[in-house]
C-alpha cells in the first residue's frame, strides 16, 4: 500500500505546561507519518512553557513549519482551541488537535489518516482511545470505547469523542471555520456535535493511540472509578449539564445555515419548547430523539429533565 503523504497541521494549545510539554513535543518527532507542521497557541503561560516552545522551534523549524501564537488568555481550553481553528492564516487541510501533557504513540497520525478517506467531501472527525498514565508516566488502565460514534441525537446529550485525539478532515475544518468562534463549554463536544448536525460523520477508532496523562491540573480527566462516575451523575442532575446542552444548542441556532434541515428543526424545537418539568420534558427529549449512549445514562438524563435541569 502506498504511503499516505497528506500534510497534517497539529494544533497544540498550551498554558503553564512545562512539566509535561517536552514529552508531547518529542512524540510528534516520533510519528511514523512525518509530513506535519505545528501551530501553537499559548494562553498566557508564566512558567517555562514559552522557552520550551521556542527551543523546539529553533531545533526543528527547518524540517517542520512551527508557529507560536498568543492565545486569547481567557483560561478556557475551548477558547484557545477555537482561536487556532478560526485563525485567519490557518491554511486548509487536515488538522490534529493536541493537548500539552499527553504522549502520542508512533502510529497515531498514520492511523487517523487511514480512517479519513482522501476523497471524502463531507465533514469527518476521527477520535481514538487512550492508555491512561499518571504524572510519572506509569500506565493506569485505559479508555473504554463508547457503543458507537455519535450521531446528532446522542451528540446533543453526550460527548464521547476525545478531543486530545481528534483529527479533522479538510471539510470539517472548513465547517468549524464557517461556524466561527462560538461560546461553548467544550471544544471537542462542540466539534463532534457540529459535524453531526451538518450531516457529517464522526469516526470512532477502538484502538488506543495516545498516552493520556492524568494529573491534578487536568481540565477534564478520564471518567474512571466509582467516585468519578458518581461525580458525573451529579453533574447531569445538577444545573451544569443543562447549561452545557443549552449553550451548545444556542451555538447551533446561530449557525443554522450550516445544518441539515432535520437538525435545524430539532434544535429549534428544543430551544423553543416551554420550560416545563416532569413527564412533558421527558416526552420532548424522546420525541426529538435526544438520548445518551446507554439506557441507564439516558434515564439519568430523564431524571434531570423531570427536575427541570435539562
Amino acid at each position: 500500500m502506498p504511503q499516505d503523504t497528506r500534510h497534517v497541521i497539529i494544533l497544540l494549545c498550551t498554558r503553564n505546561g512545562e512539566n509535561f510539554l517536552a514529552a508531547q513535543l518529542d512524540s510528534y518527532l516520533g510519528q511514523s507519518h512525518r509530513n506535519w507542521s505545528l501551530w501553537v497557541s499559548d494562553d498566557g503561560s508564566d512558567d517555562g512553557t514559552p522557552a520550551l516552545l521556542e527551543a523546539f522551534r529553533a531545533r526543528h523549524g527547518a524540517d517542520h513549519d512551527i508557529r507560536i501564537l498568543q492565545g486569547p488568555e481567557t483560561g478556557r481550553a475551548a477558547d484557545n482551541f477555537l482561536s487556532l481553528l478560526t485563525h485567519p492564516d490557518l491554511p486548509p487541510g487536515i488538522v490534529a488537535l493536541s493537548d500539552q501533557d499527553d504522549i502520542w504513540l508512533a502510529g497515531k497520525l498514520a492511523r487517523a489518516l487511514k480512517h479519513l478517506p482522501q476523497e471524502a467531501a463531507q465533514p469527518m472527525i476521527y477520535s481514538a482511545q487512550s492508555f491512561y498514565i499518571n504524572a510519572r508516566g506509569v500506565r493506569r488502565g485505559g479508555s473504554r470505547p463508547p457503543a458507537a460514534a455519535p450521531e446528532f441525537g446522542t451528540a446533543m446529550m453526550q460527548n464521547v469523542m476525545a478531543g486530545h485525539s481528534m483529527v479533522l478532515n479538510p471539510a470539517a475544518v472548513a465547517l468549524a471555520r464557517q461556524a466561527g468562534h462560538v461560546d461553548i463549554p467544550y471544544h471537542d463536544w462542540w466539534l463532534s456535535l457540529l459535524v453531526a448536525a451538518a450531516g457529517g460523520t464522526n469516526v470512532l477508532d477502538r484502538k488506543r493511540c495516545i498516552l493520556y496523562r492524568q494529573h491534578k491540573h487536568n481540565v477534564m480527566g478520564a471518567p474512571g472509578g466509582i467516585i468519578a462516575r458518581l461525580y458525573r451523575i451529579g453533574q447531569v442532575v445538577s444545573r451544569s449539564y443543562g447549561c452545557w446542552i443549552a449553550a451548545n444548542a444556542r451555538a447551533l441556532e446561530g449557525v443554522t445555515p450550516l445544518l441539515t434541515s432535520e437538525s435545524r428543526n430539532r434544535v429549534q424545537r428544543f430551544l423553543s419548547a416551554p420550560a416545563r418539568y416532569g413527564l412533558q420534558r421527558i416526552t420532548l427529549l424522546r420525541d426529538l430523539g435526544l438520548h445518551r449512549q446507554s439506557r441507564p445514562q439516558t434515564w439519568i438524563v430523564y431524571l434531570a429533565a423531570a427536575l427541570g435541569r435539562v
